[in-house]
């Protein structure tokens, strides 16, 4: 379904991606690990057609991402921001139903709010949560809320940008579940970026670790633990010893 061939991007003096290889089969949850600063956000966003690539070709479903009409291809997407990204001034459905209200995706205005409880239902929140803002919500609900939002329009792909971060551990938990379950249930492909290990062995069917640029392993998340590479056992065993240089 993803296809990213020899990507290489550079902001100024800093070489973000340098070489990226990688495939996600359809209907698999792959997650990239790494880093900060590793560009895992990066190709996320080449993917988009947010950042278009200095070199290398980047395919989803067999087309070229650059060639793509803009606003078919992004109906194909749902993503849950890191931080949930909600929008302040509108209630928790409008949120949710952000893109039935607009564009090639637009239902009639009553559709779209029972649409958003449906799917506010779907993640364990009570449909008396629709007409409050996100400021009256606690972290766990907005993240649900944002993944609510992800599913919404039915997404073939959905990515998901660190979606645990700033989660108490058993919200962490929660969340992982429920993206988990709503991937599987909907049949479809997903790509997260996260450095919670615990997230990557509750979403992963695949796993890619991403260092200096380039995926130094990719594997199914049961081999991850016996990989012999020297950077995926650093990374997950939080070692300051290794391949992997810590910034200080």
């Amino acid at each position: 379904m993803i296809k990213l061939e020899n990507v290489y991007k550079s902001f100024g003096d800093n070489h973000v991606l340098q070489g990226f290889d990688l495939e996600i089969a359809k209907g698999t949850s792959m997650v990239i690990i790494g880093g900060s600063g590793t560009g895992k956000s990066v190709s996320l966003k080449s993917v988009l057609g947010l950042i278009t690539p200095d070199s290398g070709k980047i395919f989803v479903d067999g087309q070229d991402v650059t060639k793509a009409d803009r606003d078919a291809f992004l109906a194909r997407f749902g993503m849950l921001f890191q931080g949930a990204a909600l929008f302040d001034s509108l209630p928790v459905w409008q949120n949710v139903a952000f893109r039935l209200l607009r564009g090639s995706l637009a239902r009639p205005k009553d559709e779209a709010r029972e649409i958003a409880i449906d799917k506010l239902r779907r993640v364990g929140l009570k449909a008396d949560v629709a007409d409050r803002f996100p400021a009256e919500l606690s972290g766990g609900m907005q993240k649900r809320v944002g993944l609510a939002r992800a599913i919404a329009a039915e997404p073939e792909i959905i990515f998901f940008d660190e979606p645990t971060t700033g989660l108490d551990p058993i919200m962490s938990g929660v969340i992982n579940d429920l993206i988990r379950e709503i991937v599987v249930e909907m049949g479809a492909t997903a790509m997260t970026i996260t450095h919670d290990m615990t997230s990557v062995r509750a979403i992963a069917d695949n796993v890619a670790m991403l260092h200096g640029g380039k995926i130094r392993w990719t594997g199914p998340v049961a081999e991850m633990d016996a990989s012999g590479d020297p950077y995926v056992e650093q990374f997950i065993s939080g070692s300051a010893e290794g391949p992997i240089e810590a910034v200080r």
